[in-house]
């Protein structure tokens, strides 16, 4: 059996403070000005505030069409509410995978008032053939989503495979999404085939990423992207790491974007605005 290429780290990146929806205050790490588009996702957000200030006027009503928004609490508790009549709650370590599909309006509010409130929202691109497809959830509780839990490792299986065990979430292509944490010291790997595109999102500590040859340092708030290989090595640092893995396979498809729509024609998203306008958005 042929070894494993692990991908080097081909750059290291930082967000940027942001403010999104009625005025939460966030950090940018994916959808900014110098970082639009890494195939096939669009935006990673992370919001992480113990000051009700920065958080409690949430995302009211807003409309989506042409892809997927992920959203990760690891700590408190969102309200959601669509104008196809669903309601759901996402608190501490649940996931929603919402597929926008042809359209879709709705609201993400804080339904606490003080406390910490710590959460991820990506987004993830459709193929063109499934830009107009009907929306759809996936309302995962923390119960529900698979952990393994090894020598000096912890791994959240919020989508894709690790060692024979699935993770939670259904993908329409394949996606690996997962919330790693190791102890000082410990080693963790994975395959990512050459067809993805993947990062790495440090939310805790420090590591080395890449090669027995070609090692890079990367600590809290470095988004770590991937070079070329089918599989990621990790060493945490002295105090221990924790992050995120996030790979998806490329569509290498034209990304016509405008704010909450993303198709792959000018024609299609000037439809996408008309229909909003017209309340047909998700009809």
């Amino acid at each position: 059996m042929d070894q494993p290429t692990i991908r080097p780290v081909d750059q290291l990146r930082q967000g940027i403070p942001a403010t999104d929806g009625a005025g939460v205050k966030l950090t940018r790490i994916l959808g900014t000005h110098s970082f639009m588009n890494f195939d096939p996702f669009l935006l990673l957000d992370e919001f992480r505030s113990d000051s009700p200030d920065d958080y409690i006027a949430g995302f009211p009503s807003h409309p989506h069409r042409g892809f997927e928004t992920v959203t990760y609490m690891k700590h408190g508790s969102f309200h959601h509410k669509d104008s196809l009549g669903n309601e759901g709650h996402l608190t501490s370590g649940a996931i929603q995978w919402m597929t926008a599909g042809r359209g879709i309006i709705h609201s993400e509010m804080p339904e606490q008032t003080e406390g910490l409130v710590w959460g991820y929202q990506l987004w993830i691109n459709l193929p063109a053939r499934d830009k107009m497809a009907p929306s759809r959830y996936q309302d995962i509780q923390s119960a529900d989503i698979p952990v393994v839990e090894e020598e000096g490792r912890w791994i959240k299986l919020l989508a894709g495979d690790y060692r024979g065990q699935s993770g939670a979430s259904e993908t329409r292509f394949p996606v690996i999404y997962f919330d790693v944490k190791l102890e000082p010291g410990a080693d963790f790997s994975q395959p990512v085939p050459a067809d993805m595109n993947g990062f790495l999102y440090i939310y805790e500590g420090a590591l080395e990423a890449g090669p027995d040859t070609e090692r890079t340092a990367a600590r809290r708030g470095d988004m770590v992207i991937l070079g070329a290989g089918d599989a990621v090595a990790v060493t945490a640092g002295k105090d221990g790491a924790g992050f995120l893995l996030i790979a998806g396979q490329r569509l290498d498809e034209p990304v016509v974007r405008g704010g909450p729509f993303v198709m792959t024609t000018e024609a299609d998203l000037r439809q996408a605005f008309l229909d909003y306008q017209n309340g047909v958005l998700d009809a």
